[in-house]
């Protein structure tokens, strides 16, 4: 990309293509967040989505882990939010202190007349969103070469959850009326909404990301036929669709990456999906996955986020399983947690857990296969 440093450290990407490396490449999802004492330094009296239409902000707040665990992160990923789709697309959302995203007005049938209104609305990506875009070009900048930036975006499954639910839920009984009772409907809204992420993605791609993610964060809810149907489809018409949409934009394609929370279930099919690394939660067998997944795919993952709340020990021990597990993750392995940093983690245990997976994959460190 014309203007921006020469890569130094492009291990992850590497790894993503499928290459064999001299280590697995380490990040971690909300790498960038609360847990940080200089986040709520920097954030100040702003509140959360002030701060990702704030391209300063947000690039300051993705740079703050590379920063502080300088030399021990294999890539930043921009600070955002997988709803600003929806902002996009005229739905009005909010992030409550202690409770998280809300919806004043979500979807109530297919007959509520916003329903309508959405299917209708022409929207501008590129205009709505360019915040997004700003802040990817100033971090790339700021980066100055030393890793790569993830973009990504909310499958179209989970942004459905969010838009009917109102916010997060525990029973899903909106969204389940809705797939259940307005099939058509909610398949109709679901293609809408893969076809913006695709376009949100490029455009991430041409400000300057460099591999994106497709979170879906709800995939749990939904049985195995249920996400063939209703959550399946949409993340492959994003694998297929994002590298011609690129080659029209006269970019390079860049891998793209998976993951869907809590379908353990669909790992096989995830695998076929089109995308070159799938993300695992930590409800996954490291070694099951790494046999169902028989080489298609780069896995990445998956760590318990809730070890960082242990002693450095439990911290070693679950390391040492990841990389037994992984079969030592030269080839074919992006460490991470299997879900993102939960709040009040010891910013000291994180890097203790990225140094743990450094000293465990040198070589001479590995652990025994031996169980």
């Amino acid at each position: 990309m014309a203007g921006f440093d020469v890569l130094k450290n492009d291990l992850l990407l590497r790894t993503a293509c499928g290459e064999r490396v001299e280590r697995p490449p380490i990040w971690v999802m909300r790498q960038a967040g609360r847990y940080l004492p200089e986040y709520h330094q920097a954030k100040g009296n702003n509140d959360f989505f002030a701060c990702c239409r704030s391209p300063e902000i947000a690039s300051t707040l993705t740079l703050q882990p590379i920063d502080r665990y300088e030399g021990l992160i294999d890539a930043a990923i921009i600070f955002s939010d997988i709803l600003v789709i929806p902002q996009a697309m005229g739905m009005t959302v909010e992030m409550l202190d202690k409770k998280g995203p809300h919806f004043p007005n979500p979807l109530q049938s297919p007959t509520d007349g916003q329903y309508e209104q959405l299917m209708d609305r022409k929207v501008d990506v590129a205009q709505e969103l360019d915040y997004v875009y700003q802040a990817i070009t100033m971090t790339r900048h700021k980066l100055k070469g030393r890793v790569p930036l993830y973009g990504f975006c909310g499958a179209p499954w989970t942004l459905l959850c969010y838009m009917v639910e109102g916010g997060g839920s525990k029973l899903f009984v909106q969204v389940k009326t809705w797939i259940y009772k307005y099939p058509s409907q909610s398949k109709k809204l679901l293609q809408k909404i893969a076809e913006l992420c695709v376009e949100y993605l490029a455009l991430q791609v041409k400000a300057g990301a460099q591999i994106v993610q497709v979170f879906d964060s709800w995939a749990a809810e939904l049985s195995p036929a249920s996400f063939k149907e209703f959550a399946l489809p949409y993340l492959r018409h994003i694998s297929e669709s994002l590298p011609p949409r690129l080659k029209e934009l006269r970019l390079e394609s860049v891998p793209m990456v998976v993951f869907a929370k809590g379908a353990w279930y669909a790992l096989d099919d995830l695998c076929g999906s089109g995308y070159q690394v799938v993300g695992l939660d930590w409800l996954q067998d490291p070694a099951e996955a790494v046999r169902i997944a028989n080489g298609r795919v780069v896995l990445q993952g998956n760590a318990d986020p809730g070890v960082l709340y242990g002693d450095k020990e439990a911290i070693t021990a679950v390391v040492q399983g990841l990389v037994r597990g992984f079969a030592g993750g030269k080839q074919g392995w992006i460490a991470n947690l299997g879900h993102g940093v939960t709040p009040f983690v010891d910013p000291d245990n994180l890097k203790f857990f990225f140094e743990e997976i450094r000293r465990f994959t040198a070589g001479e460190n590995r652990p025994s296969t031996k169980v």
